[in-house]
């Protein structure tokens, strides 16, 4: 496989493998687990289009006592062989990664308690030169609503559903959701003060009918650029933002 480096994420408490030439993942993975405020006992999460598995071994490191088991889908080899040793080297032996393509083969899931997504961004960008960066920030066999539609259908009746992307796809992502699950909350996410929302966590639940929430949001940066007391709480202290 070759030519990874050693990462970390939580202040160090998680080890990561990324290629060095290659989709890494961001802190937008890391923002994706915060959204899930918390679990019980057996519960099953399944992460799709897990990539490194940034967002799962975030999840696992904050569970890791709960009892719960974590799944990750990942249509990239190379990273879904990366996020099993990052899995294996933190001692997570309840987070398993699969190779495959979720629209080419049915997967051999069963439905989850919670599902995960930080899907490609984009249907319309020009990709990257990159291969594994243009099929990590570029749908190709399918878009956005297909992808919902795919993580709802293995999300349990009253389960619940995560998803970060650009807050442009705001309109998609509450239209893929309309009539097939409720309770939304919305986070928008600023870069700095003052400034339009570049992304947006939607959370919500399969088969609610609860009114939609739409939260203050957060702020990464201060005017200096450094990172908010709130997002320093949780990118590195791993802090909750969702339920």
């Amino acid at each position: 496989m070759g030519d990874y480096s050693e990462d970390y994420l939580l202040n160090k408490r998680v080890k990561i493998f990324q290629p060095n030439d290659g989709y890494r993942a961001s802190i937008d993975a890391v923002m994706l687990a915060a959204a899930v405020g918390s679990v019980k006992k057996g519960d099953a999460i399944l992460d799709v289009g897990s990539g490194t598995g940034a967002v799962s071994l975030c999840l696992a490191e904050r569970f890791k006592t709960s009892g719960i088991t974590i799944r990750g889908a990942e249509i990239q080899k190379k990273l879904a062989s990366l996020a099993e040793m990052s899995a294996a080297a933190n001692g997570f032996d309840f987070v398993h990664f699969e190779n495959l393509d979720i629209f080419e083969n049915p997967p051999p899931f069963n439905s989850f308690d919670r599902v995960v997504t930080n899907p490609p961004y984009s249907e319309a960008d020009m990709p990257s030169p990159n291969d594994s960066k243009a099929t990590a920030h570029n749908f190709k066999n399918a878009g956005l609503e297909k992808w919902i539609s795919f993580c709802l259908k293995l999300t349990k009746p009253q389960g619940y559903f995560y998803i970060i992307n650009r807050a442009e796809a705001l309109e998609k992502i509450t239209a893929s959701l309309y009539g097939k699950a409720g309770a939304l909350k919305i986070i928008p996410i600023y870069s700095k003060e003052g400034q339009n929302a570049k992304r947006v966590i939607v959370c919500a639940r399969k088969g609610s009918k609860a009114p939609l929430i739409l939260t203050p949001g957060l702020t990464m940066h201060d005017a200096d650029g450094a990172y908010s007391p709130q997002a320093e709480r949780i990118l590195r202290g791993g802090e909750a933002i969702g339920y």
